[in-house]
């Protein structure tokens, strides 16, 4: 099993900035990628950005070149810069542990999640 903790939430103006952090326990040598979902009321749960431990990055169309993922290995943290924040963006983040196919430059998440945090991004 492996368990994580997110965290780094909270209410940003438009235009303003976040980083999430998500910290990673338990059995993490079975997984070699985390990533990030979120959330808005209403709608599907969907990918927002992903790293595999050896750097490779996957991002939803919708938040390249404002969001930024990146991981310490060591600390099996992943954290997630989001910069240019727009209402668009306010949803429930969670954090998510898988798998990264550096054959098809895909994140295959598996059923590990953190419990969420909430980012509101006003007007």
């Amino acid at each position: 099993q492996v368990q994580l903790v997110e965290s780094g939430g909270g209410l940003v103006q438009a235009g303003g900035s976040l980083r999430l952090s998500c910290a990673a326990s338990g059995s993490t040598v079975s997984i070699n990628a985390m990533g990030w979902y979120r959330q808005a009321p209403g709608k599907q749960r969907e990918l927002v950005a992903a790293i595999s431990s050896g750097g490779s990055t996957n991002y939803a169309d919708s938040v390249k070149g404002r969001f930024t993922i990146s991981r310490d290995n060591a600390k099996n943290t992943v954290y997630l810069q989001m910069n240019s924040l727009k209402p668009e963006d306010t949803a429930v983040y969670y954090c998510n542990a898988g798998h990264y196919s550096d054959y098809d430059e895909v994140y295959y998440g598996w059923d590990y999640w953190g419990k969420g945090t909430l980012v509101t991004v006003s007007s």
